[in-house]
């Protein structure tokens, strides 16, 4: 199975993206759009994973100490590496150290499970669409730039999830199988 680790985002940020994403798609047809209904902010992306070992990956993620509800921002719009050379196109993600941190936490009780270490710095974004390779992001670069500093909206998190992802033809389908909530929400 395919895993990854991330939080989801409210329906009110998903119909603002979708509906910039609406306006641009036509612009870079070529690009891999992904599912608006499938827009997550991804902590920890995993890979392919024997069905057996789901159960130790939940009790590691489980034991992540308990931590304050999240306020995260979403904004902007952008490319990965850069928009000379993109790879994928994002809206951006802001939450502070807080996310950083739960990120790390994520990959630190992963990491004795033999789950391999991110090589790149955390970057929370929503992944909107992948270029392969890329033809006609000029396109696309000049369009966003008309949308200027764009807010989407925000959300404070209150838990994490643990996802399976399977491909399929008409894009990746996902399937929640366990939630984490950020325990330091709660009253004691």
């Amino acid at each position: 199975m395919r895993l990854f680790v991330a939080m989801d985002i409210p329906e009110g940020v998903r119909a603002a993206i979708s509906a910039i994403v609406a306006k641009l798609r036509p612009t870079c047809p070529e690009a891999r759009w992904v599912r608006i209904e499938g827009l997550h902010v991804t902590l920890k992306f995993i890979g392919e994973t024997p069905d057996a070992r789901a159960p130790e990956i939940r009790s590691a993620l489980a034991s992540i100490a308990p931590r304050s509800p999240i306020a995260i921002r979403f904004r902007g719009l952008g490319f990965f590496p850069n928009a000379k050379r993109p790879r994928v196109f994002w809206a951006g993600a802001e939450a502070g150290d807080d996310l950083a941190n739960l990120a790390a936490a994520v990959e630190s009780c992963l990491d004795p499970l033999g789950i391999a270490r991110e090589d790149r710095a955390f970057t929370p974004h929503l992944t909107l669409a992948r270029f392969d390779p890329p033809r006609s992001q000029d396109i696309l670069q000049c369009a966003i730039e008309k949308f200027g500093s764009i807010e989407f909206g925000g959300v404070t998190a209150n838990e994490f999830h643990l996802y399976q992802s399977v491909l399929k033809r008409g894009g990746a389908e996902y399937t929640r199988l366990a939630t984490f909530p950020l325990r330091g929400s709660e009253k004691e």
